[in-house]
């Protein structure tokens, strides 16, 4: 039977004085991926930033974690925001990056043993190639940069990895293969995924459980069947909107 690996409660968050979160209430699903739906400024990143504890929020959020579900929170949370913003004038590898999380001692001094390998294996467990290590992060293409930062949030295991729009500014052959991926993590690792789009192209083929969320609130919830019929969408995003089928 499935059960929540966390609960949102009346959950309120202002930005700048104007109300963003208006009391949502909804559920993600353990060892699930969660796909949260809906238009631009409907709070889809808000919620992710309250689940990361990054802003104030009132309200409840409530994890159940641990084989009993009595840990009041998570191991770790790993999160991929939409994009990386890096200056140009900033040298860093894709091997420095990986290095600054990795290990605690500065990078100038030399990485510690066996990290080149453990760096190669994490590239290869997203899809990425291991030529990638010695190229500038400013330089790789929107779905390399994405590959990863996923590979970061993968390291520790996660119980819970939030996604922000990760295939946005993608390549839509890349985006194909970087669901594929993220779907193999939650299959292989059994990890609960958020993952926060207004694609709903990918949601039947790649989620099990959809919150489909307008103006701050939670508008309905459940499986990809039960939530994305063409009036639910219509609501959602808009008369113009369409509903295709997928096979997979």
């Amino acid at each position: 039977m499935n059960h929540p690996l966390l609960t949102m409660r009346n959950l309120k968050v202002e930005l700048g004085g104007t109300p963003v979160l208006r009391g949502l209430c909804g559920e993600i699903i353990a060892h699930q991926v969660t796909a949260i739906l809906g238009l631009n400024g409907s709070g889809k990143t808000t919620l992710l930033r309250a689940i990361l504890r990054e802003i104030p929020y009132r309200g409840e959020i409530v994890f159940h974690c641990g084989h009993d579900h009595s840990q009041p929170n998570p191991q770790f949370v790993g999160y991929v925001p939409q994009k990386l913003r890096i200056e140009s004038s900033m040298p860093l590898t894709v091997r420095d990056l990986l290095g600054l999380a990795l290990q605690s001692r500065p990078i100038f001094l030399g990485f510690r043993k066996n990290l080149a390998a453990q760096m190669s294996a994490m590239l290869r467990e997203v899809g990425a190639d291991e030529s990638l290590l010695e190229k500038p992060m400013e330089k790789i293409s929107g779905g390399e940069q994405q590959r990863v930062l996923l590979a970061l949030a993968l390291q520790p295991s996660p119980e819970l990895l939030l996604l922000d729009e990760p295939a946005a500014g993608i390549d839509f052959k890349d985006q194909e293969t970087f669901y594929d991926v993220i779907c193999r993590v939650n299959r292989e690792r059994g990890t609960t995924i958020v993952l926060v789009s207004h694609d709903v192209s990918m949601v039947p083929k790649v989620a099990h459980h959809v919150l489909c969320v307008k103006d701050g609130l939670v508008h309905c919830q459940g499986t990809p069947q039960e939530v994305m019929t063409p009036e639910t969408l219509r609501q959602i995003f808009g008369k113009d909107q369409s509903l295709f089928p997928h096979e997979h």
